[in-house]
C-alpha cells in the first residue's frame, strides 16, 4: 500500500493456536497512543483446514491487514496477490495488507525485524544460526541480506543441509565461534530449562558461548531464557525475543497506518502482557 491508500478498520493475528500472542496488547497499545481512530487489533484463531477460508473473509469483514503465525506463514504467502522479494525469498509471509477489491499483499517482516533488534552493522560480520525451520530461514536471508557470513547448525543435519543449499549459506556440524549467535529453535521456551540442558541441546558449553560477541534468542517469555542468562552472565550483548517481536510488530504497523509506532509504548504493553 502506499502512504495514501491507509485505510482504517480491523487487524489482526493469526495462527493456530493463537491466545498466546502479544501482538494484540502493543498494537492496540500503538493505536492508543497515537490515538487513531477506526483501527482495532484482535486475534483470530484459525486451524489449518479453515485457514484459507478464514483468511479469504477477512477483507469483507472489515479487515485491512494481519499478522500471520504459526502454522499458517507458506500458506499465506501462497495466497497472496503480490508478494514482496524478501517474503518470497524466504518463502513465508508474516504481515499481510488488504485492499479494497479483498487482494492480498504478503510481506515478511520478521527478517528486518530481526536486524532492527541486532541494532548494528553487520557488513563483514559472521552469524552461527541454530535451527534449520522457517525463524532459522528467514533469520538466515536477512544476515546473509546484510553483509554478515552465515552459518547453520541443527540437531537433524539434513534440514540444516538443505535450508544451507537453498540459501547458499554454510552448514556446519557443530556450532562454531561468531560475532552473533541466533537461536531460532524452541529450546529456552520452557522457563525451567536450565543453562546447563539448554547449551547441551545445543552442542556447546560456556566456554563455547563465550566465543560470540552478541546471542540472540527468537524465544519469548516472561523471564530471560537460559541462554540469554548465561549470556548475560559472561557480558555479551543481548536480544530477546520480545524485541524482535516488537521490532516487527513495528513494521507491519507502518504498513497498515503509515505511521510510525511508538517502540517504547509497543514494548511496555508487550511485557505486560507477558507479566500478566
Amino acid at each position: 500500500m502506499s502512504d495514501g491508500e491507509h485505510r482504517p478498520g480491523r487487524l489482526a493475528v493469526i495462527g493456530w493456536p493463537v491466545f498466546h500472542s502479544r501482538s494484540p496488547a502493543m498494537q492496540n497499545a500503538a493505536i492508543a497512543a497515537l490515538g487513531l481512530s477506526g483501527f482495532t487489533y484482535q486475534h483470530v484463531p484459525a486451524p489449518p483446514e479453515l485457514f484459507p477460508e478464514i483468511l479469504t473473509a477477512l477483507p469483507a469483514a472489515g479487515f485491512v491487514g494481519a499478522n500471520v503465525t504459526v502454522p499458517h506463514k507458506h500458506v499465506a504467502l501462497a495466497m497472496a496477490a503480490s508478494v514482496t522479494p524478501a517474503a518470497r525469498a524466504i518463502g513465508a509471509a508474516n504481515s499481510l495488507s488488504f485492499d479494497a477489491a479483498g487482494a492480498i499483499a504478503a510481506d515478511n517482516t520478521d527478517a528486518p525485524g530481526m536486524i532492527a533488534a541486532i541494532g548494528r552493522d553487520l557488513a563483514g560480520e559472521s552469524a552461527m544460526i541454530l535451527g534449520a525451520g522457517g525463524t532459522a530461514r528467514a533469520a538466515a536471508w536477512a544476515l546473509r541480506e546484510a553483509g554478515a557470513t552465515v552459518s547453520i547448525w541443527n540437531r537433524t543435519p539434513e534440514r540444516a543441509r538443505a535450508l544451507a543449499e537453498d540459501l547458499d549459506v554454510e552448514v556446519v556440524a557443530r556450532p562454531r565461534p561468531a560475532t552473533i549467535l541466533v537461536n531460532t529453535t524452541t529450546v529456552g521456551m520452557d522457563e525451567r530449562t536450565s543453562v546447563q540442558a539448554a547449551l547441551t541441546s545445543f552442542a556447546m558449553d560456556s566456554d563455547a558461548l563465550s566465543s560470540y560477541e552478541q546471542v540472540v534468542d527468537f524465544v519469548y517469555s516472561a523471564a530471560p531464557t537460559a541462554l540469554l542468562t548465561e549470556g548475560r552472565r559472561l557480558g555479551l550483548a543481548t536480544v530477546d525475543g520480545l524485541q524482535i517481536l516488537v521490532a516487527q510488530g513495528v513494521l507491519s504497523f507502518k504498513q497498515w497506518t503509515g505511521r510510525v509506532a511508538p517502540l517504547e509504548v509497543m514494548r511496555r504493553a508487550a511485557e505486560g502482557a507477558l507479566d500478566g
